[in-house]
């Protein structure tokens, strides 16, 4: 079974969501960022605002893999896992367009930001690190985090992955708002990119 599915409940209609979409093309939406950024959560929601397919990369990785990721992580390294992500990503960009999360890790890899460059437009989601702390602390499944200090943790990875997360096509910030206040942000950079916003004007 795979993990990404087109959800269509809730669907909105309107010209921004429908200029976004052609001028989008083949071309998937790849959200980008640190773990607790909302990636998955708003990803879904701006699946479902596009009526495109969502994939999770992290839940396609544990499917192909038959293992969790902290499993994966205890039984073979986080190369390893590196490596199975490079590739579960590339076969997801082939079968655009769709809107993507990636784990934190993902888009520090170079080959994987070439074919995300290839395949779609990247959307960093930015948040700081208290939102992120009190994100992570929620659930107890990363294996980044498993230390005596994850705040500490958390704060070395911002300053390894931010300067590259920066590379991104388009940065949003994440705040403590409602998901959807949050997709709407997305939807808003995204028109604005493309050219997508409505003219106003009658044909």
């Amino acid at each position: 079974m795979s993990g990404h599915d087109v959800m269509t409940a809730d669907f909105v209609q309107d010209d921004k969501t429908t200029a976004l979409r052609e001028r989008l093309g083949s071309r998937s939406i790849v959200l980008v960022g640190m773990m607790g950024a909302g990636k998955s959560s708003v990803g879904k929601r701006l699946a479902r605002r596009l009526n495109l397919p969502f994939a999770d990369a992290d839940i396609e990785i544990e499917q192909a893999a038959g293992m969790t990721i902290p499993e994966i992580f205890a039984h073979h390294g986080e190369p390893a896992f590196r490596d199975g992500e490079k590739k579960v990503i590339s076969r997801l960009l082939e079968n655009g367009p769709m809107v993507l999360a990636t784990g934190g890790g993902a888009f520090m890899s170079d080959e994987t930001q070439a074919a995300i460059a290839r395949h779609g437009i990247s959307v960093w989601l930015k948040a700081e690190l208290d939102l992120l702390l009190r994100r992570v602390r929620r659930r107890d499944d990363r294996p980044l985090l498993k230390t005596d200090d994850p705040g500490t943790t958390l704060a070395r990875l911002i300053d390894l992955r931010y300067p590259v997360y920066a590379r991104a096509t388009l940065t949003v910030v994440s705040h403590d708002v409602p998901q959807d206040v949050m997709v709407e942000a997305v939807v808003d950079a995204l028109a604005g990119h493309l050219g997508a916003e409505p003219t106003g004007e009658t044909p």
